[in-house]
């Protein structure tokens, strides 16, 4: 009797395009535990308002998301740049009922086998 065993690991990119999945649709329909996934626990948001840079902490930004509350948010992945255990993401969040595209830049770390997101800068323009 013969057995062959086929095991499909994930390549880097994959897995770090499930992290930003978990970030695009956790907060795009009120899954505060998808969002978490994808955060690391020590992660800052950062942006400029007013000529000032803001920094929210990332459990406090989970927190403005409530289990079951959807909102109108469409998110895509633009770009992945990946090297050993360092990585780096574009992605875009429209809200149309805002008119208005978020660009998210998203440094990531494999940190014990697991992509996370580190660290989030941002900004925003209408359309």
């Amino acid at each position: 009797m013969l057995c062959v065993q086929i095991s499909f690991a994930q390549t880097d990119k994959e897995q770090i395009k499930e992290t930003l999945l978990h970030y695009i649709e956790g907060t795009a329909n009120g899954s505060p535990e998808r969002i978490k996934k994808a955060f690391h626990k020590d992660l800052n948001l950062y942006s400029v308002s007013n000529d000032t840079l803001s920094i929210t902490n990332g459990q406090k930004y989970i927190s403005y998301f409530r289990e079951g509350q959807k909102r109108d948010r469409v998110g895509k992945i633009i770009s992945i740049d990946v090297v050993n255990n360092a990585a780096i993401a574009k992605v875009e969040i429209d809200v149309p009922s805002r008119n208005r595209l978020y660009t998210d830049y998203m440094m990531l770390l494999k940190v014990a086998g697991q992509w996370k997101i580190i660290h989030k800068s941002y900004t925003s323009e209408n359309y």
